[in-house]
């Protein structure tokens, strides 16, 4: 901790808030609650199924609308800050809304969900851009994976208390209903978020910025139209986004299906949470290595190693037979989803430029939620075709590999300006 300045950890700790949404209601307890809802309101599996898939649908495709126009215009002086306020206090409200629905009203539910993943995804993109404004091009690596170890770390606590809150209750410890459990667990995560939120909005500012100018509306979208039409200009970022899209597609896909993948070896909904649980904690430290490691190998090469550890990773999902090997390939990701994932950030934060970073890093996150296709359905067509999931995850390779590929490709990042280390304090 004594490594980073107060602007860096007040940025890195907002990952220690906001990653417990990501846990919580992305992955473990809104999905089940969402579920049981609709399903006690006389809806089909299936068709809440789909119900929740076209709702992360629009939410995605609202955000990769507005996003890189919403950031071209965050690139004003002082405007960063506000848009990340608004998209930040849409998450945290809805998140907390979330307790207040009725717990039959499924559609109710998915609406508060919809703001919710707005706020959450759009402040994110923000959040993201503010790298360039806490940091140095040379210290970038090792405080992007800092923030994610942190996610990590500081995601397992609300989880672990959410969940004790949740099985205390449904075996009658607690003198609570399962459903005012899951509640509970909506109103810490909210709490949670906004707390250590605290620091960011204390001491973090936009350093690098454009001076406003009249009709900033109309001129941002001319600035957008210009850096699509010139984009040949940058063909490091164009290509590092190629290069992303595919690979982080892969490892999304890996993180999303995780789940379904091990209920097909027989996992019980215990075990696959407990597996969830040893993969965050796992993943954290491994997170801050890879930051540290970049420093002595460079980030492009920390990137190779860790799309190399996805391509075992679907190799070894191939032949596997036991919930051993399960808990192996869990291991086996969470060595490198944390690392990967931020030294891409911190990597594409390098090339963008810095009076530039909020419209970049909206294109950035476009790429990013658009992946998000390409590889379930990679995965859903090769196990329909061949009737076997595991080669549905062994077809992602492909994904890695080309990412692999066009990432060979991509120039090191050239610094924009004289780097000036940042002393800790």
């Amino acid at each position: 901790m004594k490594k980073f300045t107060k602007e860096e950890k007040s940025w890195a700790f907002y990952d220690w808030g906001s990653s417990a949404y990501s846990i919580i209601i992305t992955t473990a307890v809104f999905p089940l609650y969402y579920k049981n809802a609709a399903t006690e309101a006389g809806v089909s599996l299936s068709d809440s199924t789909a119900y929740l898939g076209y709702t992360i649908a629009i939410f995605t495709f609202i955000l990769a609308l507005i996003g890189p126009i919403l950031g071209t215009l965050a690139d004003y002086e002082g405007m960063k800050r506000k848009f990340f306020t608004a998209f930040f206090l849409l998450g945290t409200i809805s998140t907390a809304m979330l307790a207040f629905v009725p717990s039959d009203n499924w559609l109710m539910l998915l609406v508060c969900f919809t703001f919710a993943a707005l706020g959450a995804t759009g402040a994110n993109v923000f959040y993201d851009a503010f790298i360039v404004d806490v940091t140095t091009e040379k210290r970038m690596n090792n405080v992007s994976a800092f923030g994610y170890g942190l996610g990590y770390i500081g995601s397992t606590i609300p989880f672990i208390l959410a969940i004790a809150i949740i099985l205390l209750a449904s075996n009658g410890v607690l003198p609570i209903s399962t459903i005012n459990a899951s509640r509970i667990a909506f109103l810490i995560t909210a709490l949670w978020w906004v707390s250590f939120s605290i620091p960011l909005f204390r001491n973090v500012r936009q350093r690098y910025f454009i001076e406003k100018e009249p009709n900033p509306v109309s001129q941002s979208f001319k600035r957008l139209s210009k850096t699509i039409r010139e984009i040949r200009q940058y063909r490091a970022l164009f290509l590092f986004l190629l290069a992303y899209f595919f690979y982080i597609d892969g490892v999304g896909t890996i993180i999303s299906m995780s789940t379904a993948y091990g209920t097909d070896l027989g996992l019980s909904s215990t075990s696959l949470l407990i597996v969830l649980f040893a993969t965050q904690v796992v993943a954290a430290p491994f997170a801050i290595l890879y930051g540290r490691l970049s420093e002595r190998f460079t980030g492009k090469k920390m990137l190779y190693v860790g799309i190399c550890v996805y391509i075992i990773v679907c190799i070894y999902a191939f032949f596997l037979e036991t919930i051993v090997d399960f808990w192996i390939l869990a291991m086996l990701v969470a060595t490198s989803q944390g690392g990967i994932q931020a030294l891409s950030r911190s990597y594409f934060g390098k090339l963008v430029p810095k009076e530039n970073s909020n419209e970049f890093f909206g294109f950035y996150n476009i790429f990013g939620k658009f992946a998000a296709i390409l590889g379930p359905l990679l995965v859903a067509v090769t196990s329909q075709v061949t009737g076997n999931s595991s080669m549905g995850v062994f077809s992602l390779v492909i994904l890695f590999v080309i990412g692999l590929i066009i990432l060979s490709r991509v120039p090191e990042p050239v610094p924009h300006a004289p780097v000036d280390e940042v002393a800790p304090e």
